[in-house]
Protein backbone atom coordinates (compact mmCIF):
# COMPACT_ATOMS: atom_id res chain seq x y z
CA UNK A 1 0.00 0.00 0.00
CA UNK A 2 2.55 2.38 1.14
CA UNK A 3 5.06 1.65 -2.15
CA UNK A 4 1.38 2.57 -4.46
CA UNK A 5 1.25 5.74 -2.65
CA UNK A 6 4.93 6.39 -3.14
CA UNK A 7 4.09 5.81 -7.00
CA UNK A 8 1.13 8.03 -7.32
CA UNK A 9 2.64 11.02 -5.10
CA UNK A 10 5.41 11.95 -7.89
CA UNK A 11 2.72 11.70 -10.71
CA UNK A 12 0.43 13.61 -8.68
CA UNK A 13 2.75 16.06 -8.17
CA UNK A 14 3.67 16.24 -12.06
CA UNK A 15 0.32 17.05 -12.86
CA UNK A 16 -0.24 19.94 -10.33
CA UNK A 17 2.97 21.23 -11.79
CA UNK A 18 1.96 20.56 -15.08
CA UNK A 19 -1.39 23.04 -14.21
CA UNK A 20 0.70 25.02 -12.64
CA UNK A 21 2.87 25.70 -15.79
CA UNK A 22 -0.62 26.07 -17.88
CA UNK A 23 -1.49 28.84 -15.85
CA UNK A 24 1.27 30.75 -15.80
CA UNK A 25 2.13 30.49 -19.78
CA UNK A 26 -1.28 31.90 -19.99
CA UNK A 27 -0.82 34.63 -17.70
CA UNK A 28 2.07 35.48 -19.63
CA UNK A 29 0.34 35.51 -22.88
CA UNK A 30 -2.53 37.46 -21.66
CA UNK A 31 -0.57 40.05 -20.46
CA UNK A 32 1.71 40.20 -23.67
CA UNK A 33 -1.30 40.69 -25.75
CA UNK A 34 -2.61 43.84 -23.07
CA UNK A 35 1.05 44.84 -23.56
CA UNK A 36 1.01 44.74 -27.49
CA UNK A 37 -2.83 46.58 -27.34
CA UNK A 38 -0.51 48.79 -24.95
CA UNK A 39 2.03 49.61 -27.32
CA UNK A 40 -0.27 49.92 -30.67
CA UNK A 41 -2.34 53.12 -28.46
CA UNK A 42 0.63 54.75 -27.31
CA UNK A 43 3.18 54.97 -29.94
CA UNK A 44 5.94 56.99 -27.74
CA UNK A 45 6.17 54.27 -25.19
CA UNK A 46 6.33 51.90 -28.23
CA UNK A 47 9.25 54.08 -29.24
CA UNK A 48 10.88 54.40 -26.19
CA UNK A 49 10.61 50.40 -25.55
CA UNK A 50 11.87 50.22 -28.86
CA UNK A 51 14.84 52.13 -28.34
CA UNK A 52 15.69 50.19 -25.09
CA UNK A 53 15.55 46.96 -27.43
CA UNK A 54 18.26 48.46 -29.19
CA UNK A 55 20.24 49.43 -26.18
CA UNK A 56 19.53 45.45 -25.19
CA UNK A 57 20.73 43.91 -28.04
CA UNK A 58 24.16 46.23 -28.22
CA UNK A 59 24.62 44.64 -24.42
CA UNK A 60 24.06 41.11 -26.37
CA UNK A 61 26.45 41.46 -28.93
CA UNK A 62 29.18 42.47 -26.44
CA UNK A 63 28.93 39.68 -24.73
CA UNK A 64 29.49 37.35 -27.68
CA UNK A 65 33.72 37.31 -27.62
CA UNK A 66 33.49 35.42 -24.64
CA UNK A 67 32.32 33.04 -26.45
CA UNK A 68 35.69 32.69 -28.08
CA UNK A 69 38.20 34.32 -25.58
CA UNK A 70 39.70 33.26 -22.43
CA UNK A 71 39.22 36.97 -20.40
CA UNK A 72 39.93 40.52 -21.25
CA UNK A 73 43.11 41.93 -19.04
CA UNK A 74 42.08 43.97 -16.00
CA UNK A 75 44.03 47.22 -17.74
CA UNK A 76 41.13 46.54 -20.66
CA UNK A 77 38.22 45.91 -18.53
CA UNK A 78 39.26 49.29 -16.78
CA UNK A 79 39.03 51.23 -19.57
CA UNK A 80 35.82 50.12 -20.62
CA UNK A 81 34.57 50.63 -17.36
CA UNK A 82 36.00 54.41 -17.90
CA UNK A 83 34.34 54.27 -21.24
CA UNK A 84 31.04 53.51 -20.50
CA UNK A 85 30.71 55.98 -17.07
CA UNK A 86 32.00 58.75 -20.05
CA UNK A 87 29.28 57.97 -22.04
CA UNK A 88 26.85 58.15 -19.16
CA UNK A 89 28.34 61.59 -17.88
CA UNK A 90 28.04 63.26 -21.56
CA UNK A 91 24.15 62.10 -22.29
CA UNK A 92 23.53 62.76 -18.09
CA UNK A 93 24.88 66.53 -19.04
CA UNK A 94 23.58 66.76 -23.19
CA UNK A 95 20.35 64.60 -23.18
CA UNK A 96 18.84 64.81 -19.86
CA UNK A 97 19.98 68.02 -17.51
CA UNK A 98 20.26 70.62 -20.09
CA UNK A 99 16.85 69.43 -22.02
CA UNK A 100 15.22 69.44 -18.68
CA UNK A 101 16.06 72.98 -17.45
CA UNK A 102 14.64 74.03 -20.56
CA UNK A 103 11.73 72.63 -20.55
CA UNK A 104 11.11 73.71 -17.18
CA UNK A 105 11.67 77.23 -18.66
CA UNK A 106 9.20 76.36 -22.00
CA UNK A 107 6.82 75.88 -18.96
CA UNK A 108 7.02 79.04 -17.90
CA UNK A 109 9.62 78.64 -14.97
CA UNK A 110 11.69 81.07 -14.04
CA UNK A 111 16.20 80.62 -14.18
CA UNK A 112 15.94 79.67 -10.28
CA UNK A 113 13.34 78.00 -10.42
CA UNK A 114 14.11 75.47 -13.53
CA UNK A 115 17.19 75.30 -12.08
CA UNK A 116 15.54 74.06 -8.96
CA UNK A 117 13.22 71.70 -10.25
CA UNK A 118 15.80 69.87 -12.04
CA UNK A 119 18.28 69.75 -8.95
CA UNK A 120 15.92 68.34 -7.12
CA UNK A 121 14.72 65.82 -9.36
CA UNK A 122 18.40 64.42 -9.16
CA UNK A 123 18.79 64.28 -6.14
CA UNK A 124 15.63 62.48 -5.57
CA UNK A 125 16.79 59.78 -8.41
CA UNK A 126 20.26 59.59 -6.41
CA UNK A 127 18.29 58.94 -3.36
CA UNK A 128 16.20 56.70 -5.36
CA UNK A 129 19.00 54.07 -6.40
CA UNK A 130 20.31 55.00 -3.07
CA UNK A 131 17.75 53.34 -1.15
CA UNK A 132 17.39 50.41 -4.13
CA UNK A 133 21.23 50.21 -3.40
CA UNK A 134 20.58 49.64 0.48
CA UNK A 135 17.43 47.43 0.44
CA UNK A 136 18.23 45.05 -2.83
CA UNK A 137 20.92 42.40 -2.37
CA UNK A 138 23.57 42.48 -4.76
CA UNK A 139 27.25 41.72 -5.52
CA UNK A 140 29.68 44.41 -7.31
CA UNK A 141 32.13 42.84 -9.59
CA UNK A 142 35.22 43.75 -7.56
CA UNK A 143 34.22 44.75 -3.89
CA UNK A 144 31.46 41.95 -2.78
CA UNK A 145 28.37 41.59 -1.91
CA UNK A 146 26.09 44.08 -0.22
CA UNK A 147 22.27 44.76 0.47
CA UNK A 148 20.27 42.90 3.35
CA UNK A 149 20.62 39.49 4.36
CA UNK A 150 22.68 39.12 0.80
CA UNK A 151 24.78 36.17 2.48
CA UNK A 152 21.69 34.05 2.35
CA UNK A 153 21.20 34.45 -1.33
CA UNK A 154 23.09 32.08 -4.40
CA UNK A 155 26.67 34.60 -6.13
CA UNK A 156 24.59 34.19 -9.54
CA UNK A 157 21.35 36.08 -8.12
CA UNK A 158 23.27 38.81 -6.70
CA UNK A 159 25.21 39.39 -9.68
CA UNK A 160 21.44 39.52 -11.52
CA UNK A 161 20.50 42.27 -9.34
CA UNK A 162 23.62 44.08 -9.65
CA UNK A 163 23.34 44.43 -13.73
CA UNK A 164 19.20 45.13 -13.08
CA UNK A 165 20.46 48.47 -11.14
CA UNK A 166 23.56 49.12 -13.40
CA UNK A 167 20.96 49.25 -16.36
CA UNK A 168 17.55 50.38 -14.97
CA UNK A 169 18.72 54.25 -15.00
CA UNK A 170 19.45 53.71 -18.59
CA UNK A 171 16.17 52.52 -19.59
CA UNK A 172 14.83 55.38 -17.64
CA UNK A 173 16.57 57.92 -19.51
CA UNK A 174 16.13 56.38 -23.31
CA UNK A 175 12.24 56.47 -21.54
CA UNK A 176 12.24 60.14 -20.85
CA UNK A 177 14.10 61.11 -23.40
CA UNK A 178 11.25 59.82 -25.74
CA UNK A 179 8.80 61.19 -23.95
CA UNK A 180 10.39 64.81 -24.58
CA UNK A 181 9.13 64.25 -28.13
CA UNK A 182 12.35 65.11 -29.54
CA UNK A 183 13.30 62.22 -31.74
CA UNK A 184 16.50 62.93 -32.92
CA UNK A 185 17.84 63.72 -29.25
CA UNK A 186 16.26 60.68 -28.53
CA UNK A 187 17.76 59.05 -31.03
CA UNK A 188 21.39 60.18 -29.73
CA UNK A 189 20.67 59.40 -26.67
CA UNK A 190 19.77 55.65 -27.52
CA UNK A 191 22.79 55.63 -29.77
CA UNK A 192 25.26 56.58 -27.08
CA UNK A 193 24.07 54.32 -24.56
CA UNK A 194 23.68 51.58 -27.00
CA UNK A 195 27.76 51.97 -27.90
CA UNK A 196 28.85 52.37 -24.58
CA UNK A 197 26.50 48.84 -23.73
CA UNK A 198 28.65 46.79 -26.17
CA UNK A 199 31.74 46.75 -23.58
CA UNK A 200 29.37 46.71 -20.63
CA UNK A 201 27.80 44.01 -22.03
CA UNK A 202 31.34 41.85 -22.27
CA UNK A 203 32.50 43.55 -19.09
CA UNK A 204 29.47 41.70 -17.62
CA UNK A 205 29.88 38.46 -18.77
CA UNK A 206 33.76 38.69 -18.37
CA UNK A 207 33.43 39.33 -14.63
CA UNK A 208 30.63 36.43 -14.96
CA UNK A 209 33.25 33.77 -16.30
CA UNK A 210 35.95 35.48 -13.87
CA UNK A 211 33.68 34.70 -10.81
CA UNK A 212 33.58 31.03 -11.76
CA UNK A 213 30.36 30.83 -13.86
CA UNK A 214 29.80 28.67 -17.02
CA UNK A 215 31.14 30.16 -20.52
CA UNK A 216 27.54 29.75 -21.80
CA UNK A 217 25.92 30.72 -18.74
CA UNK A 218 27.85 33.79 -18.57
CA UNK A 219 27.09 34.59 -22.24
CA UNK A 220 23.39 34.32 -21.59
CA UNK A 221 22.66 35.97 -18.34
CA UNK A 222 24.95 39.05 -19.72
CA UNK A 223 22.25 38.93 -22.91
CA UNK A 224 19.17 38.98 -20.26
CA UNK A 225 20.50 41.41 -18.07
CA UNK A 226 19.89 44.19 -21.14
CA UNK A 227 16.03 43.41 -20.96
CA UNK A 228 15.87 45.69 -18.05
CA UNK A 229 16.50 48.10 -20.46
CA UNK A 230 13.38 48.35 -22.49
CA UNK A 231 11.79 47.85 -19.07
CA UNK A 232 12.81 50.77 -17.99
CA UNK A 233 12.19 52.43 -21.38
CA UNK A 234 8.64 52.00 -21.39
CA UNK A 235 7.66 52.50 -17.71
CA UNK A 236 10.00 56.06 -17.88
CA UNK A 237 8.10 56.64 -21.19
CA UNK A 238 4.72 55.71 -19.58
CA UNK A 239 4.85 57.90 -16.45
CA UNK A 240 6.22 60.99 -17.86
CA UNK A 241 3.35 60.71 -20.71
CA UNK A 242 0.79 61.36 -18.02
CA UNK A 243 1.75 64.77 -17.63
CA UNK A 244 4.19 67.33 -19.53
CA UNK A 245 4.91 69.00 -16.51
CA UNK A 246 6.66 65.28 -15.18
CA UNK A 247 9.07 66.35 -18.01
CA UNK A 248 11.64 68.08 -16.18
CA UNK A 249 11.47 65.92 -13.65
CA UNK A 250 11.42 62.52 -15.23
CA UNK A 251 14.79 63.97 -17.16
CA UNK A 252 16.31 65.20 -13.83
CA UNK A 253 15.57 61.47 -12.16
CA UNK A 254 17.39 59.55 -14.94
CA UNK A 255 20.34 61.87 -14.27
CA UNK A 256 20.41 61.70 -11.58
CA UNK A 257 19.52 57.78 -10.99
CA UNK A 258 22.28 57.49 -13.65
CA UNK A 259 25.33 59.92 -11.62
CA UNK A 260 24.86 57.82 -8.87
CA UNK A 261 25.57 54.25 -10.72
CA UNK A 262 28.71 56.35 -12.46
CA UNK A 263 29.90 57.47 -9.02
CA UNK A 264 28.99 54.84 -6.77
CA UNK A 265 29.92 51.85 -9.35
CA UNK A 266 31.32 52.61 -12.43
CA UNK A 267 34.57 54.85 -11.60
CA UNK A 268 35.51 53.11 -8.01
CA UNK A 269 35.36 49.62 -10.28
CA UNK A 270 37.79 51.14 -12.85
CA UNK A 271 40.32 52.81 -10.30
CA UNK A 272 40.43 49.59 -8.32
CA UNK A 273 43.26 47.90 -9.34
CA UNK A 274 45.53 50.75 -10.22
CA UNK A 275 44.42 51.94 -14.01
CA UNK A 276 43.48 55.35 -13.13
CA UNK A 277 45.37 56.44 -15.96
CA UNK A 278 43.55 54.01 -18.77
CA UNK A 279 40.17 54.10 -17.24
CA UNK A 280 40.07 58.46 -17.32
CA UNK A 281 41.40 58.03 -20.68
CA UNK A 282 38.71 55.89 -21.63
CA UNK A 283 36.34 57.91 -19.68
CA UNK A 284 37.51 61.50 -21.68
CA UNK A 285 36.87 59.45 -24.94
CA UNK A 286 33.52 58.02 -23.70
CA UNK A 287 32.76 61.52 -23.07
CA UNK A 288 33.44 63.24 -26.17
CA UNK A 289 31.78 61.00 -28.65
CA UNK A 290 28.39 61.05 -26.59
CA UNK A 291 29.03 64.98 -26.65
CA UNK A 292 29.75 65.10 -30.88
CA UNK A 293 26.53 61.98 -30.77
CA UNK A 294 24.42 64.49 -28.92
CA UNK A 295 24.91 67.86 -30.50
CA UNK A 296 25.62 66.85 -33.92
CA UNK A 297 22.28 64.69 -33.72
CA UNK A 298 20.73 66.89 -31.57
Amino acid sequence: MEAKRSLTRPAAWRGRRLVGLCIVAAGAVAVLLQGADYLAANTTVAAAVAGGLVAALATALGTLPVMFSQRLSDRTQDTLFGFGAGVMLAACSFSLIIPGIAASRAAGAGAWQAGGVMAAAILLGAAALLAMERLVPHEHFIKGVEGQKSRKLRRTWLFVFAIALHNLPEGLAIGVGYAASDPLRAGALTAGIAIQDVPEGLVVAVALLAAGYRRAFAVALGMASGLVEPIGAGLGAAVVGWSTSLLPWGLGFAAGAMLFVISHEIIPESHRKGHEAFATGGLMLGFVIMMLLDTALG
